[in-house]
């Protein structure tokens, strides 16, 4: 079973590459107030011009396919 993340777009400049920002919320240890955390990941997208900017996406992860890509676009 393959991991998949649910994102949205904020850059798709790059030739068959498109960012997505993930976001989720953690609880704090001690004080147990719950916070918003968000990372980027690079994903493989054969026409990155068909996603804008502020798409919903779903990613799942693959084989590397370059030093900082290891997600291709799912839907």
């Amino acid at each position: 079973m393959k991991k998949t993340l649910k994102g949205k777009v904020v850059s798709n400049k790059m030739d068959k590459t498109i960012v997505v920002r993930v976001d989720r919320t953690v609880s704090h240890v001690k004080y147990k107030k719950r916070y918003k955390v968000s990372k980027n990941f690079k994903a493989h997208a054969e026409n990155s011009k068909d996603f804008k900017v502020g798409d919903k996406v779903v990613i799942e992860e693959t084989r590397p396919v370059s030093r900082d890509k290891k997600w291709k676009v799912k839907i």
